[in-house]
């Protein structure tokens, strides 16, 4: 008769009552604690360098709509309700609010990333953020992106919001692929948008003005720019064209400056705090020639 028990299902069975029994005793543990233990610190993780947002201002919120969190009983803290309130902060993109049996809350804030400033044709200034949400700007924080002016609609409501027109989707699109370039990133610092709508890039080096149009076939435009930078510009010069026209995807539309337009005077012996400032960019321009030369060469 013993033979015929099937022990490894006896064993089996045993092991998991005595689990389920350790996991009742252990969340009964866990309550009790819950209802003694009291807060006895909030740690706070903003990471990376840039804050658009402050403690100080995390602590604020906590205030506001718990009160003083230090020496509560951690049952009668609303984790849930501090998360959401910290969420509804514009320049939040995500925030994770726990508590431990030693009674430390944690809050680890992810905040979001800009990757275009928008000034529109009303003077309204915000960012788009690297989901193509528009946030406002901050008084805190200056984010370094691309700066887009001119002939820009898209209206600002002072919330998170979507992007509304094709001209701010392909002005978005745009930012994103020049951040994604090391080459790009270091050359183009504006997009300007002029009256017939079209996006115009402006570089670092040169004075020309580059005429994408839009971002359809972007990837292809901005290898025609690249091929042409390697080809001309070495030979030319950064300077002798007015306009570089890459918005047809088939070739690249050059117009050149006049030799008249070329003649810089010479620049005066007395120095000013101003020509120090043209001085300094000058070394930084250079710098940024050297390594899109370099770059071109490799590719």
């Amino acid at each position: 008769m013993l033979k015929k028990i099937r022990w490894h299902l006896v064993f089996k069975t045993t092991a998991w009552v005595l689990s389920l029994a350790g996991i009742v005793v252990l969340m009964s543990f866990v309550e009790t604690k819950r209802h003694t233990t009291k807060c006895t610190n909030v740690k706070i993780l903003i990471p990376g360098a840039d804050n658009f947002i402050e403690r100080e201002e995390i602590d604020e919120i906590l205030k506001v709509n718990q009160g003083i969190l230090i020496g509560k009983v951690m049952d009668q803290i609303n984790l849930d309700e501090i998360e959401r309130n910290i969420k509804s902060n514009p320049y939040i993109a995500s925030a994770k609010v726990f508590g431990d049996m030693n009674g430390i809350i944690h809050i680890e804030i992810e905040q979001r990333e800009p990757v275009l400033r928008i000034i529109n044709s009303g003077g309204q200034d915000f960012y788009v953020d690297r989901e193509g949400l528009k946030m406002p700007v901050s008084t805190n924080f200056t984010a370094n992106v691309l700066v887009a002016n001119g002939n820009i609609a898209e209206f600002f409501n002072g919330r998170l919001d979507t992007l509304r027109s094709s001209l701010a989707e392909d002005l978005y699109e745009t930012a994103l692929f020049i951040r994604a370039d090391t080459l790009w990133d270091a050359q183009i610092e504006q997009l300007y948008v002029a009256e017939n709508k079209d996006i115009e890039l402006v570089p670092r080096v040169g004075n020309q003005r580059i005429i994408l149009g839009d971002a359809e076939a972007l990837p292809l435009k901005m290898r025609n720019l690249r091929e042409f930078y390697k080809q001309a510009m070495p030979t030319v010069g950064w300077d002798a064209y007015k306009t570089i026209n890459i918005k047809y995807t088939n070739q690249v539309v050059c117009e050149r400056n006049k030799i008249d337009s070329l003649y810089k005077p010479p620049v005066p012996v007395a120095r000013s705090p101003v020509d120090s400032i043209k001085s300094t960019r000058k070394v930084l321009d250079s710098i940024v020639k050297d390594e899109i030369l370099k770059q071109i060469s490799n590719n």
